[in-house]
């Protein structure tokens, strides 16, 4: 469990400025929330079991994964924002790939074929409110060849990433479409965090 850090807020706006708590170690979603104009008072990992449920399907593990990252960082002075990704080949959930061998297998998986990227986000307030959205985002990867696996895996963008490939590196060149939210794929959907974020009361306008 996360212990937020104490944190003052300034002298000069004590009374109004709120405090958001970002409950993932992934640069990748600094880099998206910063494009809101927000900047996190504070930043953890949150340390919570990843393992999915026996049948549980792709879109309530997102859902639940949020959940859960959000209310490990709770905090009683700032709102925690948390959020999950999920690869999915019809119920099943591909794994992050920690490995060559699961990189490959999942990019052999997709090849030539939709896949679903569910990416749930999760705004826990300091009363202990929580809400929650979810973004569902198709991709399509070409027919890959053993030539084109073979180069990605040898590239590194693979590892750590949900269903073995981060969208925003070399992998785009191999991607035939999407249908929906481009930074969904990339780790945080922006339109459905600003939402939450802009009827928690913070500034986005």
């Amino acid at each position: 469990m996360f212990a937020p850090p104490e944190m003052e807020p300034d002298i000069d706006d004590s009374s109004t400025r709120k405090m958001l708590i970002l409950a993932s170690a992934s640069p990748r979603r600094r880099e998206l929330i910063a494009r809101l104009g927000i900047t996190p008072d504070a930043v953890a990992a949150a340390d919570i079991d990843e393992t999915p449920r026996k049948s549980e399907v792709p879109r309530d593990y997102a859902m639940r994964m949020a959940r859960e990252k959000a209310q490990a960082a709770a905090s009683d002075n700032a709102h925690v924002l948390a959020g999950d990704t999920v690869v999915a080949l019809g119920r099943r959930i591909l794994p992050k790939a920690e490995d060559e061998v699961t990189a490959r297998r999942c990019l052999s998986l997709m090849s030539g074929r939709r896949h679903r990227v569910l990416s749930a986000v999760a705004l826990r307030h300091p009363d202990g409110t929580l809400r929650e959205r979810l973004s569902e985002t198709i991709v399509r990867f070409k027919p890959l060849s053993a030539v084109e696996i073979d180069a990605y895996i040898a590239g590194g963008e693979w590892h750590g990433k949900a269903g073995g490939y981060a969208i925003q590196g070399s992998a785009e060149g191999l991607i035939a479409w999407i249908t929906g939210s481009h930074s969904g794929v990339v780790g945080l959907p922006l339109f459905e965090t600003r939402a939450l974020l802009k009827a928690a009361g913070f500034p986005l306008d």
